[in-house]
């Protein structure tokens, strides 16, 4: 995949695997709530300019194949994605916030590797292979 973005003064081809978990790895990112997340994480990443190639929002996990300009770092850009799914699936849905008013949507870490050592092909059929034993939809981010 050779789709080169480019700005005023450099031309780029940046992408990453980002992964990361909800608190504790409950359960929460299914159904409505996974359908909001898909929406929230396609607009954030609309307005910052990064591009989901593959993506696979689990139960308890989310997968993504993204590019990123290089005037982002990759922490802001998950940042950024986590942060504000976190926020906008606690104010949409009540069972996303603990009792003490805590998202449980968003663990406090993650996990990204550049796919520069591996085909993007090779990545894509990684994410799509990381449906749950039981689907709960046929549910995909791009």
């Amino acid at each position: 995949m050779k789709d080169y973005k480019s700005g005023s003064h450099a031309v780029w081809d940046c992408k990453y695997h980002p992964v990361w978990i909800t608190k504790y790895r409950y359960p929460v990112l299914k159904a409505d709530v996974g359908e909001r997340a898909r929406e929230l994480l396609r607009e954030i990443s609309r307005s910052l300019e990064m591009t989901i190639y593959a993506g696979a929002i689990n139960r308890d996990h989310v997968h993504m194949l993204i590019g990123i300009p290089p005037h982002l770092s990759v922490s802001k850009a998950v940042q950024y994605l986590k942060g504000r799914v976190r926020i906008g699936c606690s104010r949409s849905f009540r069972h996303c916030a603990s009792a003490t008013g805590v998202s449980i949507c968003g663990g406090r870490g993650y996990w990204v590797a550049t796919s520069g050592n591996v085909t993007d092909e090779v990545w894509k059929k990684y994410i799509e292979d990381q449906k749950p034993e039981i689907p709960d939809d046929n549910f995909k981010v791009v």
